[in-house]
């Protein structure tokens, strides 16, 4: 069974983008790049076709992925999600407290998690934590470095 994947507009474009980069302009030149490799003669022995024998098979299994994932794709309509607890999608500032350091961090699906935006995958140990939480609360996370104590300052659907 296919699994469902959930993404916002922006995401799901960007996968229908590389898929069509994909089966438009890489896999013909990888079929151009075995012709050539072909036409050179004794295929046995021959490490240029090889090569591009084992690229063709990396990017048909990567483009039947892409596929199956833009196939399952759900989009979120982010207007219709309540803004009062922590949910996908939510952005959400967060003390630390035991340093008093500030964070922010948007709650996002895997595939679309970037941490350099401070998009935050909702499998992660501190998203997991924060999910279903409103306003005021005090949470403790357990993640690989030990226990962390945060408080819910902020919940919006702005970026950090």
């Amino acid at each position: 069974m296919t699994e469902i994947n959930y993404f916002t507009p922006e995401g799901l474009q960007k996968l229908k983008d590389e898929l069509h980069q994909m089966t438009t302009v890489e896999r013909p030149g990888i079929s151009r790049q075995i012709a050539e490799a072909r036409d050179k003669g004794d295929l046995s022995e021959n490490a240029e076709y090889n090569a591009a024998k084992e690229a063709q098979s990396m990017l048909e299994l990567r483009i039947s992925k892409l596929q199956d994932t833009v196939s399952s794709a759900r989009l979120i309509d982010e207007s219709k999600l309540d803004n009062s607890k922590v949910l996908i999608f939510s952005t959400v500032k967060l003390k630390n407290l035991k340093n008093g350091a500030l964070v922010c961090y948007t709650l996002v699906p895997e595939n679309e998690a970037n941490v350099k935006e401070c998009k935050i995958s909702v499998n992660s140990p501190i998203a997991k934590g924060i999910l279903g939480k409103i306003i005021g609360e005090k949470v403790e996370i357990a993640i690989p470095a030990g226990t962390i104590s945060f408080e819910i300052l902020e919940i919006s659907r702005e970026n950090c």
